[in-house]
């Protein structure tokens, strides 16, 4: 166990700021994540250093695109989210801990170990990822100081739910996020993930704002957030920030408790990508449905394809320094 960062004492309870819940805990209790625990008036990360799931990825799979593409990532994660989505892919370890037993389970892993393991591989960044690294954010925090010293880049994969002052902290070391933006509506957010709308969208532009590079995702998901008007208001607000920032409009597969709807069309993929590009957006992409074309990466000025993609693989890759080969414009992002 490790002292949480972001908590306050409220006479034997606490309230956690690490996230937008901004729970109140009793003695005994832990939060809405489920691994931060009130022990004696002190609030306690109960994951720090407990690694459930590691790999090396391609960064496409995180996803992002025009962040050191055809690069890999060490990922990292623990068991537990301060989500409850009902379509939720890793559920078996993001809701093990709000089980009956609040089970948690993971091998130790130091965060010298995870920048070690990283450098060792020649992954150029470090993946916060699988489940929701907010409510891991100590382990994450010392990791990612450590692998900035080392020059080793970190991405968070997240919901953008973590408070605005947790974000702030880590920012000097966090240099990319891809935020899942799952809909746009407050009515959505309550009843698919638990959680609020607005605290995600006003997190977005604070990434922004901070220097992180920002990548968007939003999962199509048929009867629930593929409708026009949601997808035009994502793509409008994204615009309102940048028009740099990539959005990613991924096909859903059933899963967990959304097991009766089915998987997203692709030519919904082609609906919301066509709202992004009308909308402004310089690069929209269709994820989880390889060889449809929507993979690629094109240049916003003369519309040139500069990164063919099938999948996470890159087939060809036409950028010259970051330009575009035939009319010189620099391809917005990091590493490119």
């Amino acid at each position: 166990m490790k002292e949480a960062m972001f908590y306050e004492s409220l006479n034997g309870k606490v309230r956690c700021h690490l996230c937008n819940h901004r729970c109140v805990i009793k003695k005994g209790k832990r939060g809405i994540c489920s691994v931060r625990e009130n022990r004696e008036g002190k609030l306690y990360s109960l994951v720090y250093g407990r690694s459930v799931a590691t790999g090396i990825d391609p960064i496409e799979k995180k996803p992002f695109f025009n962040f050191y593409p055809g690069s890999t990532a060490y990922s990292v994660s623990t068991v537990g989210c301060n989500f409850h989505c009902l379509n939720c892919q890793n559920w078996d370890i993001s809701q093990m801990p709000k089980g009956k037993e609040g089970r948690i389970i993971g091998e130790n892993l130091l965060h010298e170990e995870i920048a070690a393991n990283a450098k060792e591989s020649s992954c150029k960044s470090i993946a916060y990822t699988y489940t929701e690294p907010t409510i891991f954010f100590e382990y994450a925090y010392d990791t990612a100081r450590l692998a900035h010293k080392e020059g080793i880049k970190n991405v968070f994969v997240t919901n953008g739910y973590t408070s605005a002052e947790a974000i702030k902290e880590i920012a000097p070391f966090l240099d990319a996020a891809n935020v899942d933006l799952k809909g746009f509506s407050e009515e959505f957010y309550h009843k698919i993930c638990g959680a609020r709308l607005q605290p995600v969208l006003d997190n977005i532009r604070l990434y922004k704002e901070l220097g992180v590079w920002v990548e968007v995702t939003t999962l199509i998901i048929p009867g629930y957030s593929d409708d026009e008007e949601q997808l035009r208001g994502i793509a409008e607000f994204i615009k309102s920030i940048n028009d740099d920032i990539p959005w990613h409009v991924t096909a859903f597969y059933p899963a967990y408790k959304l097991l009766d709807v089915p998987p997203t069309p692709a030519e919904s993929l082609r609906m919301a990508r066509e709202i992004g590009k009308k909308a402004g957006l310089r690069y929209v992409y269709e994820g989880n449905i390889p060889g449809e074309g929507g993979e690629n990466t094109y240049c916003y000025n003369c519309g040139e394809l500069v990164i063919k993609r099938y999948g996470f693989e890159i087939t060809e890759d036409a950028l010259k320094d970051g330009k575009c080969p035939k009319c010189k414009t620099g391809i917005d992002g990091v590493g490119l």
